[in-house]
C-alpha cells in the first residue's frame, strides 16, 4: 500500500543526499509495513554496499538490500521465514534484482515490520556521520514515525538511540529498559539494543538475548 505522506517526506530526505552523502549515489530510505506496523527498526545510515543506492537501480530504495547479516539476524529471531533467508544466503550481494528486493520487503511488510535509518544519506564507506549531521534528520524522522505510527521501536546503537531519544544512551546500561518517545503528544514505546553490524557483531549474542525480551514484552 502506498503511503502518500511518506512519499512526500522521502522527497525531502533525497534533497539531503547532496549535502551529506556521495553525489554519485542515491539516498536509502525505508521499507516494509508503512501503516501501523507492530515493529519499527531504526539503524544508523546506509553505505554504497547497498546496491539500491546505485543511480541505475530501478527498484525500491530500502535498507540492507544486497547484504546478509541483518536478514540472518531477523531470521534467527523468527521475524522472517527460513525460505526467504535461504534465498538471501544463496546469492551474492550484487546479484540482488529489484524484483528480489521487493520479494524480501513483501515478507517484511507481511510480518508487520518497518525498517528505516536515522540518516538517509548514502556514503561510499562505513564511517559514521557526526551528530550534527544526524540532527538534520531528526525532525524528519520524528515526522516519519508519526506518519508510520509503529507500536514499538527498536534503536540500534548508542548514537542512534541517544539522538532519537534526546538523551545520553549507553546501550550496555539500558538493556531491556523501555523509553517513551513523545511526538506531538503521541507516545512510542522505544528500546535500545547493540548495533549488530561491523564491530557491533561482537555483541550479536546480546542482541539475540535482548530482542526476544523486547518483542515479547
Amino acid at each position: 500500500m502506498i503511503n502518500i505522506e511518506l512519499d512526500n517526506l522521502n522527497n525531502k530526505y533525497k534533497k539531503l543526499q547532496n549535502k551529506y552523502g556521495d553525489k554519485n549515489l542515491d539516498s536509502i530510505l525505508n521499507g516494509g509495513k508503512t501503516i501501523n506496523p507492530d515493529l519499527c527498526l531504526i539503524f544508523m545510515n546506509p553505505t554504497g554496499k547497498n546496491i539500491a543506492s546505485n543511480k541505475n537501480w530501478t527498484g525500491i530504495k530500502s535498507p540492507w538490500i544486497g547484504s546478509k547479516v541483518i536478514w540472518n539476524l531477523l531470521n534467527e529471531l523468527g521475524l522472517i521465514d527460513d525460505d526467504i533467508c535461504l534465498k538471501i544466503k544463496n546469492i551474492k550481494g550484487k546479484e540482488w534484482t529489484p524484483e528480489f528486493a521487493s520479494e524480501v520487503y513483501d515478507v517484511i511488510e507481511k510480518r508487520n515490520i518497518y525498517i528505516t535509518n536515522l540518516g538517509k544519506c548514502t556514503q561510499t564507506d562505513a564511517r559514521p556521520l557526526k551528530d550534527s549531521q544526524f540532527k538534520e534528520y531528526l525532525d524528519l524522522l520524528d515526522k516519519e514515525i508519526e506518519i508510520v505510527n509503529p507500536k514499538k521501536i527498536i534503536c540500534f546503537g548508542n548514537q542512534v538511540s541517544s539522538l532519537f531519544l534526546n538523551q545520553k544512551i549507553c546501550v550496555s546500561q539500558v538493556r531491556k529498559i523501555k523509553f517513551n518517545k513523545i511526538i506531538n503528544d503521541n507516545n512510542y514505546e522505544t528500546y535500545s539494543v547493540y548495533y549488530p553490524v561491523g564491530n557491533g557483531r561482537f555483541n550479536i549474542d546480546k542482541v539475540m538475548e535482548d530482542m526476544p525480551y523486547i518483542l515479547n514484552t
